[in-house]
């Protein structure tokens, strides 16, 4: 049986995963306006603005909790530091997609909420697998999702970024858990 849950939390040793609210949007507004975060994500314009931002978070509170949840990365000293969520798109399983402001970038914190929202997908949402994928010109993503528990499908994906405003290579992973 599938729990639902409307609002999620999920605590990891520095992190709290929870749905965004609408005292994140400057936070959110100001980490995402970064050219080189919003170039490797599909769905993110970039410049990125308040409105944006406002949009984002109207977007996900009304979410279906049973086909996609996102949550705000809330660092215990820092406060949010990124994104990270599940959606459906084309495959049977979920995907999930991140991304952390540039300050926290290389300290673990993508591994260590893709860690923790995979057990909670595992756990409360009963999930088998789930789909990732990264630009062919950002491995460092790669590595995240390797260290998280991700292996190369071999399949690579063209998807549309909207920073880009092109059409981009992705390398697919999957995740059995």
């Amino acid at each position: 049986m599938c729990v639902i849950e409307f609002s999620p939390r999920i605590e990891t040793r520095r992190l709290t995963l929870r749905a965004p609210e609408e005292g994140d949007v400057a936070r959110l507004a100001c980490l995402a306006d970064d050219r080189d975060i919003a170039r490797m994500t599909t769905r993110m314009p970039h410049p990125y603005s308040l409105a944006d931002a406002e949009e984002f978070v109207a977007r996900t509170a009304a979410q279906d909790p049973r086909r996609e949840n996102t949550f705000v990365l809330d660092h215990e000293d820092e406060g949010p530091i990124g994104v990270l969520g599940f959606f459906h798109d084309a495959d049977p399983y979920p995907e999930v997609g991140y991304w952390i402001g540039r300050p926290f970038w290389g300290r673990g914190f993508a591994t260590e909420a893709a860690e923790g929202a995979l057990d909670w997908a595992r756990r409360r949402w009963k999930k088998r697998a789930v789909v990732a994928g990264h630009f062919t010109d950002n491995p460092a993503s790669g590595r995240v999702l390797s260290n998280a528990g991700f292996l190369y499908t071999g399949e690579v994906r063209t998807k549309h970024s909207r920073a880009r405003g092109e059409d981009t290579p992705i390398r697919m992973m999957v995740c059995l858990l």
